[in-house]
């Protein structure tokens, strides 16, 4: 498995994300800046450029317009970004123009658009006497009008939001806490409908499966857990020794893949970082495997959605797109093999 280094960022990644399609990778990071590539191949097409401030996160749609009756055809690729220089913004891929820009107090740190694409959640940082908040963007009333309504706005209890997501069917969203904690919520009016506290550090990834019945968190406590969405129970965990920074689910395989490591003050003076993507098996909750190649932390990791590859971003500011060999897709676990026999 010979990996593919993307290397178009002068600073540490944070997160990436494949469009729909899987056919695009994009990119943000800490020096300002949303690179797009080819995913099969590396190839670099274009740089969104007009935030001021580290890009914290990012995500993409495939919107069809279906403004008018006659015309459901047309097609045009979005993009969202939200970053330090308290923004959001929303871009055309192709053309890369800025389409749109929300306002906010503080830093955005996640952004995620809803299932059906006519909505966004955009989390915000607690800083400067402000609440940590996540905040619903209208997307089909921008694009609609070229006006924004004024986001609707949940304040989570009892510690800040740190990442978030949509549950199916835009039915809720799940917040993952600074104290560990997850919780469900009702986007339309703001009421906190379930909560669990599986986790003993801040949740930095929460990522969720392609049916969005379930979801996968990591930690600095060392773990990642798989959640049911609807009830938030737990259903499996991997526990490694080192802080985690992102986890994601593979769709073929059944796979977790984790990420992370020690930063650069706890490295000093020991040999390794620990600087591995890790493959655990979903079900067994075993490692069955790990792929270096970094030189920092782990940031940030990313499934193909045809599950036939995936990519890393790290601290050390390059991005690594692995197509898994064949070998990958005849593995079979020991305790499985007698299935389908």
């Amino acid at each position: 498995m010979r990996p593919i280094l993307l290397q178009g960022h002068t600073r540490s990644l944070t997160q990436i994300k494949y469009n729909r399609e899987g056919d695009l990778l994009f990119s943000s990071a800490k020096d300002h800046v949303v690179n797009v590539w080819f995913s099969h191949n590396g190839e670099r097409l274009g740089t969104y450029n007009g935030h001021i401030g580290a890009v914290w996160t990012v995500d993409n749609i495939t919107f069809f317009n279906s403004l008018s009756p006659s015309t459901c055809i047309a097609a045009s690729k979005l993009l969202l970004s939200g970053s330090a220089d308290n923004t959001a913004k929303l871009w055309d891929v192709r053309t890369g123009k800025c389409l749109h820009t929300w306002e906010f107090h503080t830093a955005v740190k996640r952004i995620a658009f809803s299932e059906d694409d006519t909505m966004a959640l955009a989390v915000t940082e607690q800083q400067m006497g402000y609440q940590g908040a996540v905040a619903i963007l209208k997307i089909d009333s921008v694009l609609e009008t070229g006006e924004q309504d004024e986001p609707f706005v949940i304040n989570p209890e009892p510690t800040k939001a740190v990442v978030a997501a949509w549950g199916y069917l835009n039915k809720y969203l799940i917040i993952g806490h600074k104290d560990g904690m997850i919780s469900q919520y009702d986007w339309k009016t703001g009421q906190k409908l379930n909560s669990k506290h599986p986790h003993s550090d801040v949740i930095t990834d929460l990522q969720m499966s392609p049916d969005r019945t379930y979801f996968v968190t990591s930690s600095k406590d060392k773990s990642a857990q798989l959640f049911e969405s609807n009830t938030l129970n737990p259903l499996k965990k991997y526990v490694t020794d080192c802080p985690l920074i992102s986890a994601s689910i593979t769709p073929i395989q059944d796979f977790i893949i984790v990420g992370g490591g020690q930063d650069a003050m706890q490295v000093a003076g020991t040999s390794r970082g620990k600087f591995e993507c890790r493959f655990w098996h979903k079900i067994l909750e075993e490692e069955v495997g790990r792929v270096k190649g970094h030189f920092g932390p782990i940031n940030t990791i990313a499934v193909h959605p045809d599950g036939k590859s995936f990519s890393s971003g790290g601290e050390d500011g390059y991005i690594r797109v692995h197509h898994f060999d064949e070998d990958y897709f005849k593995f079979t676990y020991p305790e499985f093999q007698h299935i389908g026999a």
